[in-house]
C-alpha cells in the first residue's frame, strides 16, 4: 500500500482547523474555518475524489478522527460520504478504548505503535492508505519517510501560525512534482511524490 496525504494548506504552511471555529483551538489557534471561502468544488472537489477513489482505507490521528466521526454518519446517502463511511478506517490514539469506536468500520491501531503499523501497510499488498488532516501523525509519518505522496491544497491565506505536517528535524527531503492545477479561487492543488532515484 502506499501512504498518500491529503490536506488543505495555507501558504504559510499551517493546516489546523480548516473546517470549523472549533474543529481545533490549541494554542489559542482563531481562524477555524478559513478553508471555506477558497473551496471550488471543481478543480477540489474532482482532487478530493480523485484521492479516494484510489483509497483502499483510511488512517487518522485521534483528533481528526473524532471531528470525522462526529460529521460524516449524519450525511448517508450522499455518494461520497457513503464511501466515507463504508470504507474501512483506521484511528491512531493513546486514550481511545474500543468502546470510542463508534463510527462504523473503524479500528483502533494504539498510538505506541503506530509507525511499525505504517511501516507494514506499506509492504502490504492494496492500493493507498490515505491520510487527510491529522497533522502530528503526518509530520510522524514524513519524518519516518513512510509517505509516498503529498495531496496539497495550498490556499492563497496566511495564518500567522498554526499546527503543521512538515518536521522541522533539518533533514533535507526532495519531492517530484506529479500534477498541478490552480483553482478558480487561486488555490494551488499540487500532488507529490518522493523523489525518483537515479
Amino acid at each position: 500500500m502506499r501512504i498518500v496525504i491529503s490536506e488543505f494548506i495555507s501558504l504559510d504552511g499551517v493546516v489546523q482547523a480548516p473546517g470549523g471555529p472549533q474543529e481545533d483551538t490549541d494554542g489559542g489557534f482563531a481562524h477555524g474555518g478559513w478553508s471555506h471561502q477558497f473551496f471550488d468544488p471543481e478543480t477540489m472537489g474532482s482532487f478530493i475524489n480523485d484521492a479516494m477513489s484510489t483509497a483502499d482505507a483510511l488512517l487518522f490521528g485521534r483528533r481528526t478522527w473524532q471531528t470525522m466521526a462526529a460529521a460524516w454518519p449524519e450525511r448517508a446517502g450522499d455518494p461520497f460520504a457513503d464511501q466515507m463511511n463504508s470504507i474501512p478506517k483506521y484511528v491512531v490514539s493513546r486514550t481511545l478504548g474500543e468502546s470510542d469506536l463508534t463510527w462504523a468500520n473503524t479500528t483502533l491501531v494504539p498510538g505506541d505503535d503506530a509507525i511499525a503499523w505504517a511501516r507494514h501497510q506499506r509492504k502490504a499488498d492494496g492500493g493507498d492508505l490515505l491520510v487527510m488532516g491529522s497533522p502530528t501523525l503526518v509530520r510522524s509519518l514524513l519524518s519516518e519517510d513512510l509517505v509516498d505522496e503529498l495531496r496539497l491544497m495550498v490556499m492563497p491565506v496566511l495564518l500567522g501560525g498554526g499546527k503543521t505536517i512538515f518536521p522541522a528535524d533539518g533533514t533535507l527531503r526532495t519531492l517530484d512534482l506529479a500534477s498541478t492545477a490552480i483553482a478558480k479561487t487561486g488555490v494551488h492543488v499540487a500532488t507529490y511524490r518522493r523523489a525518483s532515484t537515479a
